[in-house]
């Protein structure tokens, strides 16, 4: 793979649901995913088979992992186990930033990072 310079404001996002949309982009073995979680969206409590690291970029939220629950602001990081029930609501007025990374790759995201297959990078760097 390719070193390229993206920047996720400017790569195609897909909308999940209603006040939810996210980017990706790979590496070899791990995907960063950055969430945009608007207030009032509908929350999705779900779990995977994987481990996924949370870091709240900006705004705040009500992280849920299992019976706890922590609100976090920028800088904050909560590991998510394999196997356990978690989701994301977002706190106040303002969209919350979530970057997840996935170790191994997400094989049912892949439609998401399809633009670093292309040489057409330049579309999305940060220029």
């Amino acid at each position: 793979m390719i070193t390229q310079l993206y920047n996720f404001e400017n790569l195609p996002r897909e909308t999940v649901r209603p006040g939810v949309e996210r980017a990706a982009f790979r590496g070899d073995n791990f995907m960063a995913v950055m969430n945009w979680l608007s207030p009032g969206m509908d929350v999705s409590p779900h779990k995977h088979t994987f481990e996924q690291v949370v870091m709240i970029v900006s705004g705040r939220v009500r992280f849920h992992v299992g019976e706890e629950s922590y609100e976090a602001g920028p800088g904050s990081i909560i590991r998510i186990p394999p196997h356990v029930m978690h989701y994301a609501e977002p706190l106040g007025d303002e969209v919350a930033l979530n970057l997840d990374i996935f170790a191994p790759v997400r094989e049912d995201y892949l439609h998401l990072v399809d633009y670093q297959n292309t040489t057409q990078a330049d579309d999305h760097a940060d220029a």
